[in-house]
């Protein structure tokens, strides 16, 4: 009898142990499935995406992280970081895409790396593509925490698809110190567009080119001249014979050249180059085309940024014979204007994410300034580059850091330092313990909102 007993708690004991190593199985496959390593999941349209770990379709031992939207959606991973102020980071990861696509024309949407709630990003991938590594620089300029997301969507649209996340890295990188800036200067020698269903072909004439080439001279000269020695420039001036072929629109400006209007024909440059801020030199009428490409009186459009870096439109004007752009000493001696004035508006943008209070660069009648025969605002932007606009409250304008605060670029990472913010589990024990972190920390969650 008592063997009987014995037999039968042997069975249970077996029963059990199998039962418990079913379970543990079991919790272990739903933790790997379902195990986020601190990442939290968002989605503008909740319940539209799904989230899991896949342990099927991953770039290396670790599971990637997936994200499958069904409908358009923005949805992501994101993960706050602690950073350093004034400093440049560089977050890559692998990224493979099936079937995604946008919900509009913008190559802004798609699978990328951003920071939540900011249009910094990483290049946008759709499509279906096999896994490659996308690389996102920023600096954190005033921010000493940033919330970076691994994205399915954008800040410009929704995407739906799938796409598949991998090996998260951080880096920080050391920032310049120095005031030497370069830029580059595109000059579009052909625009090709439809514009309400009629086709327009605009070129550049061999004048035009002779002119913006002087003009960009006199602007190297003059940024260090009027910053009094602060800041110097030097620009690369490339002609691309590549038309432009799209262009956007904007109620209040009308058309005129985003950067992904012309991404293809800029970004291998751009890519093979550490530059700080680009010009891009347009025609976007002459006297066959006037009024059919709509344009609200601007002839310059600054304060837009190609991943990072400061990107401004300098619209040749309409009248070939026009001297905006042609030095003469009794028709206008600071040809050079447009040009400072777009890149100071990305200046002014910078002071003001650095947490600057500083004068419009617009306001300049507010401050006593007018336009003069022959220099139009010259003495206003001396000024306003050496922080000498007097007022009431002292003396106004751009600190000289302002000349030092440049783009984060591949230049920054000669000798990076990787942030220990992404590491998985190593192994089985590590992954038990995060099991219990996470479970404690979901309960400790749950006990705050009772």
């Amino acid at each position: 009898m008592r063997k009987n007993r014995d037999a039968k708690a042997l069975i249970i004991n077996i029963f059990t142990f199998i039962i418990l190593m079913l379970a543990i199985y079991l919790a272990y496959q739903f933790y790997q499935s379902n195990n986020f390593n601190g990442l939290i999941r968002s989605e503008v349209n909740p319940g539209v995406s799904e989230f899991k770990r896949d342990k099927e379709i991953k770039y290396s031992d670790a599971n990637s992280y997936k994200i499958t939207s069904n409908a358009f959606n923005d949805a992501m991973f994101s993960k706050e970081i602690k950073v350093e102020k004034n400093t440049p980071y560089k977050v890559t990861c692998m990224i493979k895409t099936k079937g995604v696509e946008a919900n509009k024309n913008a190559s802004s949407i798609g699978a990328q790396i951003s920071i939540s709630n900011t249009v910094e990003r990483s290049v946008a991938i759709s499509g279906d593509s096999e896994w490659q590594e996308v690389e996102f620089i920023f600096n954190s300029k005033n921010r000493d925490i940033v919330d970076i997301a691994f994205r399915l969507g954008g800040t410009e649209g929704y995407a739906k698809g799938e796409a598949w996340f991998s090996d998260f890295k951080i880096e920080e990188g050391q920032p310049e110190e120095d005031s030497n800036w370069k830029f580059a200067c595109f000059i579009f020698e052909n625009t090709n567009v439809v514009i309400d269903q009629k086709e327009i072909n605009i070129q550049v004439t061999n004048t035009d080119i002779t002119d913006i080439k002087n003009t960009i001279e006199r602007f190297e000269s003059s940024c260090k001249q009027l910053s009094n020695g602060k800041m110097t420039a030097n620009c690369d001036i490339y002609e691309i014979q590549t038309p432009i072929t799209s262009l956007s629109y904007d109620e209040d400006f009308g058309y005129y050249v985003a950067p992904e209007d012309i991404e293809e024909q800029i970004k291998d440059i751009i890519n093979q180059n550490d530059y700080d801020h680009i010009f891009v030199v347009v025609r976007l009428g002459n006297e066959e085309y006037e009024d059919d490409i709509e344009i609200k009186d601007w002839i310059g459009l600054g304060a837009m940024d190609y991943y990072g870096i400061g990107f401004s439109n300098i619209r040749l004007p309409n009248n070939s014979k026009s001297y905006i752009y042609r030095y003469d000493t009794s028709v206008n001696q600071f040809p050079e204007e447009v040009f400072l004035h777009e890149f100071l508006h990305s200046l002014e943008r910078t002071a003001k994410e650095y947490g600057y209070t500083i004068p419009a660069l617009h306001d300049y009648k507010e401050y006593g300034y007018e336009n003069e025969y022959l220099i139009g605002q010259k003495q206003w932007y001396k000024d306003y580059m050496n922080q000498e606009i007097y007022t009431s409250n002292g003396y106004e304008g751009l600190p000289s850091k302002v000349y030092t605060l440049k783009p984060a670029k591949e230049s920054n990472f000669q000798y990076p330092y990787e942030l220990d913010v992404y590491t998985e589990p190593q192994n089985i024990i590590e992954e038990i313990r995060e099991i219990f972190h996470n479970l404690f920390r979901n309960i400790k969650l749950m006990l705050g909102k009772v």
